[in-house]
C-alpha cells in the first residue's frame, strides 16, 4: 500500500476532529514545499501569490472577487508555531467537545467561527480608522478564529469540567477558556490586532452557538445540510452492472426439466442398489432440495 492510499484510508476512517487537523496539516505542508520552491527560484512572488488565493483580504473590494478565502483562510498557516499551538487547543478541546456533543455539531462550530471571526475581520478593517492605511494590503490566515469557537463552546456547554495541570492541580475549563481569550485576544492587542479580532468573533460564535443549542435550536443545521449536499455530489456513485437475462424457451425448458429428472432417477437408483449411504454429499443435498419442493 502507498502512503498515499494509507492517507486516504487513515483520513476516511477518522472522526471530524481528527479530520480537521489533517486539512491543516496538508495545507501546511502545500505551503512549505512553495516556500522551497519559491526559495530554489529566488522569486518570492510565488510564494505571496499563492498565498493570496487562500488569505483573506481585509480590503471588501478584494473579498468580493476571492469569496472562497472565507473558507480557506482558516485551514491556512505558515508558521510552525502557529499551526501547533492552534491545533493543540484544537485537539485538547475538541476531545472533551465530543464527550459530550456530536462530530457534525463541532464541524459546524469551527467552520462558523471561521466565518464569523472573518466577518469581524474584515469589517473592523473597513470601519475603525486606525486600519484606513493598511486595510488594502492586509491578509488574515489562520485556524485561531475556528479553534476559539471550539474552546468558547466547549467551556459554555461543560464550565464546570475539569482540567489537570501540572504542579497547578485541577482547573475548572470555564478559567481555562478565559485565560485563552484573554491572553490571544486583548493582551498587546495592537499587535496583530487583526487576528485578535477574528479570534474574538469566534468566541462570541461559540457561545452563542451553545447557548441557541441549551434552548433546543440547532444553528448549525442548515450549514450541516450544505455540508452534506456539496459532499454527496462529489461522491463517487457505485457503477451500475447492466446484465441481460436470456429468454428461455419452451424447449429449453423441456431439456432443463428432463436433464434434472434424470439426475434425480439416477440418485434414486443408486439409493435402491446401495442405501442412502452410498450418496456423496452433493447428491444428499440435491435430493433434499428435491423433497423441500415437493412439501
Amino acid at each position: 500500500m502507498s502512503i498515499t492510499d494509507d492517507i486516504k484510508r487513515t483520513f476516511s476512517s477518522a472522526n471530524n476532529l481528527t479530520r480537521l487537523i489533517y486539512i491543516n496539516i496538508g495545507v501546511f505542508l502545500f505551503f512549505l514545499i512553495v516556500s522551497v520552491i519559491s526559495f530554489l527560484f529566488d522569486n518570492s512572488g510565488i510564494e505571496s501569490t499563492i498565498l493570496r488565493l487562500f488569505a483573506i483580504p481585509a480590503s471588501l473590494k478584494v473579498f468580493l472577487l476571492k469569496p472562497w478565502t472565507l473558507i480557506t483562510y482558516m485551514f491556512t498557516h505558515k508558521d510552525i508555531w502557529h499551526i501547533l499551538f492552534n491545533m493543540l487547543w484544537l485537539y485538547w478541546f475538541g476531545r472533551i467537545f465530543l464527550d459530550y456533543l456530536d462530530q457534525r455539531k463541532l464541524v459546524a462550530v469551527y467552520l462558523m467561527g471561521g466565518i464569523i471571526g472573518a466577518i469581524v475581520y474584515v469589517l473592523s478593517f473597513n470601519i475603525f480608522p486606525v486600519f484606513t492605511g493598511i486595510v488594502s494590503e492586509s491578509v488574515a490566515i489562520g485556524a485561531s478564529a475556528s479553534v476559539m469557537a471550539v474552546v468558547i463552546a466547549t467551556a459554555t456547554y461543560v464550565p464546570d469540567y475539569s482540567i489537570h495541570f501540572f504542579l497547578i492541580g485541577q482547573i475548572k475549563i470555564k478559567y481555562v477558556a478565559l485565560a485563552i481569550l484573554i491572553l490571544t485576544s486583548f493582551m498587546d492587542f495592537s499587535v496583530n490586532s487583526g487576528g485578535k479580532l477574528a479570534h474574538i468573533g469566534g468566541a462570541l460564535l461559540g457561545f452563542l452557538y451553545i447557548e441557541k443549542l441549551k434552548k433546543g435550536k440547532d444553528p448549525g443545521r442548515r450549514l450541516n445540510s450544505i455540508i452534506d449536499t456539496i459532499v454527496t455530489f462529489f461522491k463517487p456513485r457505485p457503477k451500475m452492472k447492466v446484465t441481460h437475462k436470456k429468454t428461455v424457451t419452451d424447449y429449453d425448458f423441456n431439456k432443463m426439466k428432463a436433464e434434472h429428472q434424470a439426475k434425480i432417477n439416477t440418485i434414486l437408483d443408486k439409493i435402491s442398489k446401495g442405501g442412502y449411504d452410498s450418496l456423496t454429499k452433493e447428491e444428499k443435498d440435491m435430493l433434499f432440495r428435491e423433497s423441500q419442493k415437493k412439501n
